[in-house]
């Protein structure tokens, strides 16, 4: 796929993935009205901001790396030719997953919605699905030795403290 085309494609999927996961559906539960849940909240704001900042760039930058490095997309219609293993894929194996409940965590935090972190936990739990059923047979399959050896060496959900370098 050439790189202009993975880039739409990519953006394409990220408002309808993410955009929905962590924008349409929080919208829906919350309208993002700002509640009050205990007094002194505002520490959790600070801390909620900086999660939708975070996960924000953590999820630009991602999905940029498929259209760049693995010209494809994030999207099972269209998965990339090569094996994304740069830029933040050099800390965890799914840094889309946990911008993405950085961005629902946030939210909570910023509105004071407490709904919204059961919210987070019932995505985890499909995101952790997704992932053990669905994508690591298929990078397995399509990557072969590459993707074990980089999957042996990246944790999948709690970042390595310094950035993996493939050999």
């Amino acid at each position: 796929m050439e790189r202009r085309q993975a880039a739409l494609g990519s953006a394409a999927f990220f408002v309808l993935a993410p955009g929905g996961v962590a924008g349409l559906l929080p919208w829906l539960l919350t309208r993002w009205r700002v509640e009050e849940p205990l007094p002194f909240w505002l520490p959790l704001r600070v801390l909620g901001a900086l999660l939708l900042l975070g996960g924000l760039a953590v999820l630009i930058s991602s999905f940029a790396r498929f259209a760049a490095e693995g010209l494809g997309t994030p999207a099972p219609v269209a998965p990339p030719d090569r094996l994304v293993v740069g830029g933040f894929y050099r800390y965890v194996r799914n840094p889309m997953y946990l911008a993405v409940l950085a961005l629902i965590v946030g939210q909570a935090l910023v509105l004071g919605q407490l709904v919204l972190i059961a919210y987070a936990a019932v995505v985890t739990a499909a995101f952790t699905a997704m992932v053990h059923w669905h994508e690591e047979p298929a990078l397995h399959r399509q990557f072969g030795d590459q993707y074990d050896t980089y999957r042996a060496a990246v944790p999948g959900w709690l970042p390595r403290l310094r950035p993996w370098v493939s050999g």
